[in-house]
């Protein structure tokens, strides 16, 4: 794969999402995940994303277990902002003091003693976004982080953060049916020099052609859930005859629809690294495949056309999640 810019770093075109291992989309298995892990390290990939709340710990523990060894051959992202409060809930907390306590106990886990990339998972409404980010600083300058993120922000929340310290990169979630970055996101990255480091690049496998609705997924698939209505059976039924002529667009093009996916994220700009995840070996290989695909301008104007936000049948989330997502304000 031919290298782009994550921040300060040199890294391969597209990075491994590293949740599947742990957590989102059914069951994983340890084994097959340790030699996927290698594999990709293998085939081209050097840079690799997880976060404290995949698994709650189980990914990172995954990968400072199976590439512990090979740390000098691969870009570390993980992400803070996430935890669980004293009821075991999942909440959005921010505070200076859970970011440093979540960083210790993630170097522990990914056995290491410096993580490359450290995000901001999620800006925390009730935590001046100044202040994450003054945590993160200081762990930059206690050389336990050497470069900071921030996840799903708006562009106010990043001119705010970028004052405080640089930010090396913002990843939000991208792909042809999800189009919030370019609301503004994205020129505001180009502007700063900010890398943008696109998730779910394949829209939750919907452009790969192998996703189903979500009454056909098991309970611990975040597609099974009224969070994700695009997936509800009325709305993918709709969605799903748009794979037909975008079918036929990689057919044209001599590639699989992921790999399609993933070179029309990488064509929408040259400061843009998608990450898509996955927990099998073969998707892994075809995603790699997509790293040195270049897209003629009139493919790529054929499928914004095809795929976008007007044409695709329920948002990204629910109205109650909208709201709370600062992305999703600008």
């Amino acid at each position: 794969m031919h290298q782009r810019k994550l921040g300060p770093f040199d890294v391969s075109a597209i990075g491994l999402g590293c949740m599947n291992i742990s957590a989102g989309y059914g069951p994983a298995d340890d084994a097959d995940s340790e030699k996927m892990l290698a594999a990709a390290l293998d085939h081209g990939y050097t840079h690799l994303d997880t976060a404290s709340m995949y698994g709650m710990g189980h990914s990172e523990t995954m990968i400072g277990k199976t590439l512990k060894a090979r740390r000098d051959e691969y870009v570390l992202a993980s992400k803070c902002g996430i935890a669980r409060n004293p009821d075991g809930k999942r909440v959005v907390n921010g505070h200076p003091d859970v970011i440093r306590k979540t960083c210790e106990e993630s170097l522990k886990r990914l056995q290491t003693d410096v993580i490359d990339l450290y995000y901001l998972h999620r800006v925390d409404p009730k935590v001046p976004v100044e202040e994450s980010i003054g945590a993160l600083k200081e762990l930059v300058d206690a050389g336990k982080i050497r470069a900071v993120g921030i996840s799903e922000c708006s562009v106010e929340s990043l001119r705010r953060a970028h004052a405080v310290h640089p930010i090396a990169a913002v990843q939000s979630e991208y792909s042809l049916w999800t189009r919030t970055p370019e609301r503004g996101i994205l020129d505001a990255c180009k502007t700063l020099g900010v890398t943008f480091v696109a998730f779910a690049p394949l829209a939750r496998a919907f452009l790969t052609g192998k996703a189903v609705d979500n009454s056909r997924l098991t309970a611990d698939d975040i597609r099974c859930t009224n969070a994700r209505p695009r997936f509800e059976p009325e709305n993918f039924a709709r969605n799903v005859k748009l794979l037909e002529p975008y079918a036929k667009v990689a057919e044209r093009v001599g590639c699989s629809m992921a790999q399609l996916a993933l070179a029309w994220v990488m064509a929408r700009g040259d400061h843009i690294v998608p990450i898509p995840g996955t927990k099998h070996m073969d998707y892994m290989i075809e995603n790699a495949g997509a790293g040195d695909i270049r897209l003629e301008p009139d493919v790529v104007a054929e499928l914004d056309e095809l795929i976008n936000e007007s044409r695709v049948s329920g948002t990204r989330y629910t109205d109650a999640l909208m709201k709370q997502t600062d992305s999703e304000r600008d």
